[in-house]
């Protein structure tokens, strides 16, 4: 489990071609029924300075045995996670540019929300370009103007790594953002 810090999970082509599948943030577990499968079929970078806990096989099944609700919050999350994949498929497939990545800005908020690490409106944001290029489909360029786009709509505010999102009902129309794939109770 991720404590805190950011990774990215990604697969890469033969080439170096990279595409993130999906970002890794406090709170998140990084596959934690891999052990049932002889390896990952993926790679996870961290983006920034990690802290995790780790248990071995025999620990993890004996806690999983003795405690059902972790079993089932781990489920859940497997459940979340799937759903969090096949948004990004959407996104990937029929979403425009400006809603990616304005969609992406908001999935991360209401990850973070989660967890207590967003501050009012704002958010640490050490995703680079690149990686929102990556995340998103598109080029490092595409994304730059795409930002701008969403600075000139006074919708964000992206400085010193720090998100700020001016108008979250306006992103959240613009994103055709709907937080309910990702199976969040309210804590607010």
């Amino acid at each position: 489990m991720i404590l805190t810090g950011w990774a990215a999970r990604y697969k890469s082509l033969a080439d170096g071609r990279r595409q993130i599948v999906n970002f890794v943030l406090p709170g998140d577990t990084c596959d934690a029924q891999i052990y049932l499968l002889e390896r990952l079929d993926h790679s996870i970078a961290a983006l920034t300075s990690i802290s995790y806990a780790e248990l071995d096989r025999d620990r993890f099944e004996s806690l999983l045995a003795a405690d059902r609700r972790l079993a089932e919050a781990l489920w859940c999350e497997t459940l979340s996670n799937a759903a969090i994949q096949r948004e990004w498929t959407l996104n990937l497939g029929r979403r425009d540019a400006f809603e990616r990545v304005a969609h992406l800005l908001c999935e991360v908020m209401a990850r973070l929300r989660v967890v207590g690490l967003i501050d009012g409106n704002s958010c640490a944001f050490p995703i680079t370009q690149m990686d929102l290029a990556d995340a998103t489909g598109l080029s490092v360029v595409h994304v730059n103007r795409t930002l701008q786009e969403l600075r000139s709509a006074g919708l964000i505010v992206l400085r010193d790594r720090t998100l700020t999102i001016r108008d979250p009902e306006a992103l959240m129309d613009a994103a055709l953002f709907d937080p309910d794939y990702l199976h969040y109770v309210s804590t607010d």
